[in-house]
Formats: C-alpha cells, structure tokens, sequence
C-alpha cells in the first residue's frame, strides 16, 4: 500500500511542477495604459530596506534597486522645511502647510503620470499615513520638480526611511 501512496505522491507532485504558468500580462507605460499626458510628471515609486551598506560579504553583488512601491504621490506648493512638522527629524512628515495641487495614485510597479500646469512643485509620497521625502536644495525646499510647458519631468522616488546606510 504505501509503495502505491507514494507513487501518486511522486506523480502528483511532478504534474504540480511541470505547470507552465500563466502569463501575466505587463503593463506598459504606453498611450492606452495611461492618460495622454502632454505636460506635468513622470515616475516611478521604489522601496529600499533593510542594510544597505558594503561589506566584505556583498562585494560584487549588483546592489538592489529597489521594490516597486505603490503609493499615493502628493504635489504641493513649494514646501519649506518650516512648512512641514517633521517626525523625529526624519524623511517623513505629519502635516504639510502649503496648497495641495494634486494626487495620483501609482500602479502596482509604483509607476505614476500626473497632469500639472507648468509650475515648481514639492514631491511627496505616501507612508503609511504619513508623507514621505528625502531631498532637499540648498535653501531647504522639499523635493523639488519644475514643470516645463509641454514637457513631460522625469523623476525617480526611493522610500529609504527603513534602509541603514
């Protein structure tokens, strides 16, 4: 009897194994999968966590980029550091006192597109229920990204508030 059992175990198993899986289909960034967007902004939401740092038994290896991030990302104003009440002076933020211009959501690779007028804004993203930047310019301007008319602005966002460097 058990000779039997693990017989159609054996078989069982090597039908689960030899399954082609199903193609999932990929989501382009193309006209059809988002809006005919002709001016504002372009991205793409990505997380890093964990030990970030070089070490004797990493040398070589490709660094990881990042894991896509789906979020919510907020364009406001131009934001100041005294704009802004800070958690433990960290990359995140409670509360962001200047004019909230838009919202988009980014898809489940954390890419997003965004409408907007030419304008200077200041990028955050979504954490949690707090909002999340890590940049600034030389007069303390938050996460600044200028759009151009009829220019589509590139930009790249890492969630690093859970990485150690």
């Amino acid at each position: 009897m058990r000779p039997i059992l693990f017989l159609v175990f054996c078989i069982s198993i090597s039908s689960f194994s030899c399954k082609v899986p199903k193609q999932q289909k990929k989501v382009e960034n193309t006209p059809a999968s988002v809006p005919n967007v002709k001016q504002g902004v372009r991205g793409l939401v990505l997380q890093v966590t964990g030990n970030q740092m070089p070490s004797p038994n990493n040398t070589g290896q490709k660094k990881n980029a990042g894991n896509p991030y789906p979020t919510t990302v907020f364009f406001y104003e131009p934001t100041n550091i005294n704009q802004v009440i800070r958690v433990n002076q960290g990359p995140l933020y409670n509360i962001i006192n200047t004019k909230l211009i838009s919202t988009v959501k980014t898809d489940s690779t954390g890419a997003f597109i965004a409408d907007l007028p030419t304008g200077t804004y200041s990028v955050f993203v979504q954490v949690d229920k707090l909002f999340f930047a890590n940049s600034f310019d030389i007069r303390n301007n938050i996460s600044l990204i200028s759009v151009e008319a009829n220019k589509v602005a590139e930009i790249k966002i890492i969630v690093n508030n859970n990485a150690s460097y």
